[in-house]
């Protein structure tokens, strides 16, 4: 899997919306790529369209191999981003672990879980149950306050194919046992995590974890896997 990261000057917005309406279709016509979602980003705070960041933009792509995927990052979809934006980071990962459905596909397989001695990232997704939105919107900013306190987070941030309906979060952090400290231990997460099971808040949810394998650029200025050395 890729993902990438561009920030846009305000003046560039416009054209950063045309590219993420006419970049499905050209993303259909790119080899070995097996799914993508084109993504709005944001805190993640709320989950709502106040947390919106117009100026940030992302890409979250699989590919047959790597080949396919370094072939793509030297196209013109790229190239096309690369020209408006003021600033990229992108990374190269490897499924580690994956349950779970995103358009009724499950983009990242089924891998056996296993442990990595390094950098990972997790990414989780979900379609909401619109009658039990509002108690997902309210139970989240406790969550988002206490994750960016956690020691061990690199990077974080909501991400979206619409404003509102379609939530995830792409997150970095130093190690396995940095994140599973928060996933499992911290009460917020785990709280969330129990009302979501019981509430039943969401009509499609996707959960998981991956190795950083290589990443370069910076994200608001700095190279957030800097923070693991």
């Amino acid at each position: 899997m890729t993902m990438h990261l561009w920030r846009v000057p305000t003046g560039a917005v416009p054209r950063a919306l045309g590219r993420m309406a006419t970049g499905p279709l050209r993303l259909r016509r790119a080899p070995g790529l097996r799914f993508a979602k084109l993504l709005g980003t944001g805190s993640g705070r709320t989950f709502t369209v106040r947390d919106a960041d117009p100026r940030r933009w992302a890409l979250l792509s699989v590919w047959d191999d790597a080949a396919a995927a370094e072939a793509f990052r030297h196209g013109p979809l790229v190239a096309g981003w690369r020209r408006i934006a003021e600033e990229e980071w992108s990374a190269e990962l490897a499924p580690l672990a994956a349950r779970g459905r995103w358009s009724r596909r499950e983009p990242f397989g089924a891998p056996v879980p296993r442990p990595w001695d390094g950098t990972v990232a997790a990414v989780t997704r979900a379609r909401l149950a619109l009658r039990r939105a509002g108690r997902f919107w309210r139970a989240v900013p406790p969550v988002s306050a206490d994750l960016h306190r956690t020691p061990g987070l690199l990077l974080a941030l909501g991400i979206g194919e619409a404003p509102l309906g379609l939530q995830g979060t792409f997150s970095l952090w130093r190690s396995q046992a940095e994140l599973n400290r928060f996933a499992y231990a911290r009460a917020a997460h785990v709280d969330v995590v129990r009302r979501t099971a019981s509430e039943r808040w969401y009509a499609e949810e996707l959960f998981a974890r991956f190795a950083l394998i290589g990443s370069r650029g910076t994200v608001d200025g700095a190279d957030p896997v800097r923070a693991a050395i």
